[in-house]
């Protein structure tokens, strides 16, 4: 499905081009590894999940398409971007 169309189906996706990658993370949670990203100039962590490790992305630049959500840490909530769709530069 193109960026376009994910777009007008659903309204609170974003679609952000050639993202600096200054930190990636992957953690293996027995099911899925969860890939946590920090992008340059965004204080908000960008979450996925993949089925296996993927190779470290620090310092690539990528095609992010992503919504907002709220999680719970250690009762507080915090905003993070949920990627449904990542594709190196």
């Amino acid at each position: 499905m193109s960026v376009n169309k994910l777009l007008k189906t659903h309204k609170k996706l974003n679609h952000s081009e050639n993202m600096k990658v200054v930190s990636h993370v992957q953690r293996d949670t027995k099911e899925w590894i969860l890939n946590t990203l920090m992008i340059e100039g965004y204080d908000v962590p960008f979450k996925y999940k993949r089925k296996k490790m993927y190779k470290n992305i620090k310092g690539q630049r990528v095609n992010l398409t992503y919504y907002p959500v709220t999680e719970s840490v250690a009762g507080i909530d915090m905003e993070v971007m949920k990627v449904i769709r990542i594709k190196i530069a």
